[in-house]
Parts: C-alpha cells; sequence; structure tokens
C-alpha cells in the first residue's frame, strides 16, 4: 500500500465492488433457531444472548417503543459481526466508511423523530424548551436544542466511523514499525509486538462497545418520544 488510508477503500474484485458481500456476509455466519424442543449449544448461547440485550436495552422503555426490538437487536448483531470480522486480516470493514453509518443513522433517528411527532407532539417539540428557562433565553435555546437534535444522526455516524478508523490506522502504524524494526532492534521490535497485541485486543473491545453504543443511543432517542 502507497497510503495508511487505502484500506478503507472499497474493494473491487473483477470490476464488482465487494461491499454488497460483506453487508450480506454477517447474516449467513449465525445458525437458524430450530424448532425443536431442546437446540444444541451454540444455538442456546445465541438466544441467551439475544433474549439478554434485548431485556436490557428495552428496559427503560415504554411498552410503545417495544415493537423495536428486533430492528434494535439485528442491528446490534449487524454492526457487531461487521466490526470484529474487520479485525480479521485480508479484510474490509463496511462500517469506516461515513456514508454506510449515516445511511443507517439518519433513517432511524428520523423514525424517532417522526414517531414523537405523530404521537404526542406537545412533548416532542416541549424537549427544544427546558422547564423554566428565563423568558430572555427562550429563542437562543430553541435554536440551540434544534441544532442539537438534528446534529444527533451526525454523532452517531461519525462516532462509529471515526473510533474504527481510528483503531485500524493505529494497529497499521504499530505493525509497520514492528516489520521495520525487526532487522534492525530486535529487542524493541518485541516490546512494540506486544503493544500490538494489547491493542488488538483493545480494538476488539472497542468494535464491541461501539455497536453496543449505537444502537443503546438509537433507544435513548426513541425514549424521549415514546
Amino acid at each position: 500500500m502507497t497510503n495508511f488510508f487505502d484500506q478503507f477503500m472499497s474493494p473491487t474484485y473483477l470490476g464488482v465492488p465487494l461491499m454488497a458481500l460483506a453487508l450480506t456476509l454477517p447474516w449467513v455466519l449465525y445458525p437458524t433457531p430450530s424448532s425443536r424442543w431442546l437446540n444444541n449449544r451454540l444455538l442456546t448461547l445465541q438466544a441467551w444472548f439475544i433474549n439478554r440485550f434485548t431485556q436490557q436495552l428495552l428496559l427503560p422503555l415504554n411498552t410503545g417503543g417495544h415493537k423495536w426490538a428486533v430492528m434494535f437487536t439485528s442491528l446490534m448483531l449487524f454492526l457487531l459481526t461487521i466490526n470484529l470480522m474487520g479485525l480479521l486480516p485480508y479484510t474490509f470493514t463496511p462500517t469506516t466508511q461515513l456514508s454506510l453509518n449515516m445511511g443507517l443513522a439518519v433513517p432511524l433517528w428520523l423514525a424517532t423523530v417522526i414517531i414523537g411527532m405523530r404521537n404526542q407532539p406537545t412533548i416532542a417539540l416541549g424537549h427544544l424548551l427546558p422547564e423554566g428557562t428565563p423568558p430572555l433565553l427562550v429563542p437562543i435555546l430553541i435554536i440551540i436544542e434544534t441544532i442539537s437534535l438534528f446534529i444527533r444522526p451526525l454523532a452517531l455516524g461519525v462516532r462509529l466511523t471515526a473510533n474504527l478508523t481510528a483503531g485500524h490506522l493505529l494497529i497499521q502504524l504499530i505493525a509497520t514499525a514492528v516489520f521495520v524494526l525487526m532487522s534492525t532492534m530486535p529487542t524493541v521490535a518485541i516490546i512494540t509486538a506486544t503493544v500490538l497485541f494489547l491493542l488488538t485486543l483493545l480494538e476488539v473491545a472497542v468494535a464491541m462497545i461501539q455497536a453496543y453504543v449505537f444502537v443503546l443511543l438509537l433507544s435513548l432517542y426513541l425514549q424521549e418520544n415514546v
């Protein structure tokens, strides 16, 4: 690679972009639940994880927000799988593309806003003005709250993109340093490789946490509007 940022370019094979394959693959990796009374250990563990995650995520939501359970859980598994698969060698992480993250964040955020405007317009508009605001500050606060409302999807998309991009770049830089130092300073190279291993473990944690934070923030936006 002539440029460290080349790893974030959408790969093509025989002129065909592989983004569609990278987005489809996560759904193939998970086993399909069966109708049997007793499932194997993998299916049981998968069902337990999904049930626990959905229960924790929807605990603070009203009953009206429970309709989003399937969507939130599917989005969590989708982002989690893509982020973790992107840490494997010779792979591509679609969530390092801001266009994909904004394509997920904007429609879901807009759906929460539309639900709030449709079901409880007074309460939804009331979020733009905190209670007990002095009259002189009313116009300024309404403008600030409106800007903060419209900046939410941008924050969702940029947070996911920036965290994954920074982690991948850091791994690439340290790996390059290990490769260069191996022949000249082996001791320093071994220490740097240890740091690289620890950073890789940190990136695995970041990949899982960022997927959870994305869905958690969406659930908080939904909580304000149901």
